[in-house]
């Protein structure tokens, strides 16, 4: 891998995953940067420079890592917002749903949704995030 992605969104409510998740990102190399947030409202506020990260230079994600139960604005709660946002932005942006949920409607509910790229169970590992980049930045 050559280049890499210029920023990783990672959306959920736990400390610790947050911190595996990092560290896992980071020794993969594939990103230059990853930014973490607690809820989806975080998440939206990251994506639209508005909230905490109003005025802030922050670049746009290639990947963003969602979880579905979160305090403030779960994961569905996000994708509702995320749907109004303009179709540029989200053609950059590939959407991973990653979560511990193994109820299936939430996967049904997941595909049924066009902007989710992928559901995948935590935690994040090595093998999923060469899977995603062979997948979706094959060109990286």
């Amino acid at each position: 891998m050559n280049k890499k992605l210029n920023c990783i969104l990672l959306i959920d409510d736990d400390d610790a995953t947050n911190f595996i998740h990092q560290v896992i990102i980071k020794k993969a190399k594939i990103a230059e940067q990853v930014v973490t947030t607690l809820n989806g409202k975080q998440g939206l506020d990251f994506l639209t420079n508005s909230g905490k990260y109003h005025n802030k230079e922050t670049p746009l994600p290639s990947i963003v890592f969602l979880d579905i139960n979160m305090p403030v604005m779960d994961g569905w709660e996000f994708m509702e917002a995320y749907q109004g946002l303009s179709e540029s932005m989200k053609n950059q942006i590939i959407l991973v749903m990653l979560t511990t949920s193994y109820d299936p409607d939430d996967k049904e509910r997941a595909q049924r949704i066009p902007e989710i790229s992928e559901f995948e169970k935590k935690p994040l590992t090595f093998d999923m995030l060469n899977r995603l980049m062979e997948k979706h930045f094959p060109e990286k």
